[in-house]
């Protein structure tokens, strides 16, 4: 569903589906309020002695500007961050995620007590510059190969603790999510191919183990390529091939099973990749490389 909502409050999430297009946005994932209270009790310790100076009846309205241009991403963790220091703080926000915002665009307003607006501050914007920041990259990326009918995927090379988030955010930004864990399925790569003895050997035991999920087979060269089509592997990791081992691959492959590219990439050569007929690009460095979003909150006092 496109989100025609353009302002919502508080504790609002319009309801959007997962990881189709970067003019539609995916559902937030379950465990947002454990990771806010997680980051709250880390900042926050044994009490924030600061806002403490603060009257207890003081009430204020502050504003949140980005200082650069971006992809919004994240006001449901900004959202809980206030909600769970004081449920009447509201925001009022007049982006939503996915939004492309301009240099000095006002995000949203708060109003609310004194006190719980201070303490929450950092830990909410932290959660939102992060965030956008990896939407905002996520999206060159897309953008990037538009057109080439590749899909860029994102990987397990998250912040520790922040994957659910990170994902999240890729998929704003208009990339698809690659497997969340360990447990959602199967990627056999070069160690575990050391470990059970050859290509073949993997494949069977992934079948034997787990029927109901496809295969996907890392691959280092054209000579492990046609051992894992020949064991019908789903999906083929291309590791580190160079653009005309890719072609090659591509040729080799003839459509038997999806071809992802892996290793390397970024926003110079992805193009070319694309252009090779691969159907996805797999991209550490749109998690593992983040650069936050400026942004800022001032407060008015009241």
């Amino acid at each position: 569903m496109i989100c025609a909502v353009r302002h919502f409050t508080h504790g609002h999430r319009p309801d959007n589906t997962l990881r189709i297009h970067f003019m539609t946005l995916p559902d937030p994932p379950a465990d947002i309020l454990h990771a806010v209270q997680h980051a709250l009790a880390e900042d926050i310790g044994s009490g924030d002695i600061t806002a403490a100076l603060i009257p207890e009846t003081a009430t204020a309205r502050a504003v949140v500007i980005a200082r650069e241009a971006a992809v919004l991403c994240g006001t449901a963790w900004f959202n809980a961050a206030f909600n769970q220091l004081d449920s009447r703080i509201a925001i009022d926000w007049h982006h939503l995620d996915g939004d492309d915002i301009a240099a000095n665009a006002r995000l949203c307003v708060l109003r609310g007590p004194a006190r719980p607006m201070l303490t929450g501050e950092r830990t909410a914007l932290n959660f939102l510059q992060t965030l956008s920041g990896t939407a905002t990259l996520a999206r060159r990326y897309v953008q990037t190969v538009a057109g080439t009918g590749a899909r860029v995927l994102d990987t397990r090379k998250t912040i520790p603790g922040l994957r659910s988030a990170q994902k999240y955010a890729t998929a704003v930004g208009g990339c698809m999510n690659h497997r969340h864990g360990l447990h959602d399925s199967i990627l056999i790569k070069e160690n575990h191919i050391a470990a059970s003895g050859s290509i073949r050997e993997a494949i069977a035991c992934a079948r034997q183990h787990a029927p109901h999920l496809p295969v996907e087979v890392e691959v280092e060269n054209l000579d492990e390529l046609h051992q894992a089509l020949a064991e019908g592997a789903e999906i083929v990791l291309l590791d580190n091939f160079a653009i005309d081992a890719l072609r090659e691959a591509v040729d080799i492959n003839r459509g038997r099973a999806k071809l992802e590219a892996s290793g390397g990439i970024s926003l110079d050569n992805i193009l070319a990749v694309a252009g090779t007929g691969v159907d996805f690009i797999s991209v550490g460095a749109l998690t593992k490389n983040v650069r936050a979003i400026d942004l800022s909150m001032r407060f008015e006092i009241r």
